[in-house]
Order: structure tokens, then sequence, then C-alpha cells
């Protein structure tokens, strides 16, 4: 359902608050060993995060990367997915059509509309706060 910089995107921002949470910052290279990725490929993934406010990088000694904890909550899942690809997820044919609509419809248009639609309430109705305090607690995971 999402590309590889959207899932390892989510994951890392996940880990960022998890570790957040602790008071901890998280550099470039835990965060790839964390969540199972190329490390220049993650770097890339934070950059876009960090232009778009949603994780903090912080340079010099001591530093890396973090949330603020009191803006968690506020974070919706469906402004990471939408900063790393766009509102495709949103509005993108199921079967990868460019042209695709309701007055020109591809044959699992009505079905996938449902399933689109599902899809954004979930990302927009879920917080890092909440995706984050499951890692804390143990009781949700980023890698098996």
């Amino acid at each position: 359902m999402f590309s590889k910089t959207c899932e390892y995107g989510i994951r890392a921002t996940i880990f960022i608050a998890s570790e957040s949470f602790q008071n901890n910052r998280v550099g470039l290279k835990d965060i790839a060993k964390k969540i199972d990725s190329p490390e220049a490929f993650t770097a890339k993934i934070l950059q876009i995060l960090s232009k778009n406010n949603i994780i903090h990088s912080i340079k010099g000694v001591g530093g890396g990367f973090e949330i603020p904890k009191e803006t968690m909550s506020q974070i919706k899942l469906s402004q990471i997915v939408t900063a790393l690809e766009g509102n495709q997820v949103f509005t993108g044919c199921g079967l990868g059509l460019s042209h695709c609509s309701e007055e020109h419809p591809c044959p699992v248009h009505d079905k996938f509309k449902f399933i689109r639609n599902e899809l954004a309430a979930m990302l927009e109705n879920t917080n890092l706060e909440e995706l984050a305090s499951g890692i804390k607690s143990g009781d949700t995971f980023l890698r098996y």
C-alpha cells in the first residue's frame, strides 16, 4: 500500500518519537539499524521529514533527531504520508492508472474508493503519540 520510502519514514518517525519520550535524541546510524533501512536512504527520508517539521534535527555534539513530546499528539500519520508521498495515497487509482475518475472509472474504482477512504480516515485519526507509546510499552514492534 505504501512505498518503501513511506514505510521507512513512518517507522523512523515512530522510533524517534519513542526515544523522544525518554528524552533521547537518536542518530542516523541507530535509526537506520532499528528500522532495517539503508543508511543513505534513511538520511534522505529524515531530511524530508525535518523540512516538513515532523522531526527536528539537532546538529553537533549531543545532536541527533527528536520530536518534542508536546507535539506528538498533534502529528497525524497522514502528515508523514503526505510529506513523503504527496496526496497520491488519498486520491490515486487502485490500479495505478493516471486517468481514473467517477466519470471514467477503472474496473476496481468503486471498491477501491471505499478502501482508500477508510485508509485516509485511519491516517487522519492516528497520531504519533499513540503509535510511539505502543513501542515504549512493548505492546508493538518496529522489527521482528
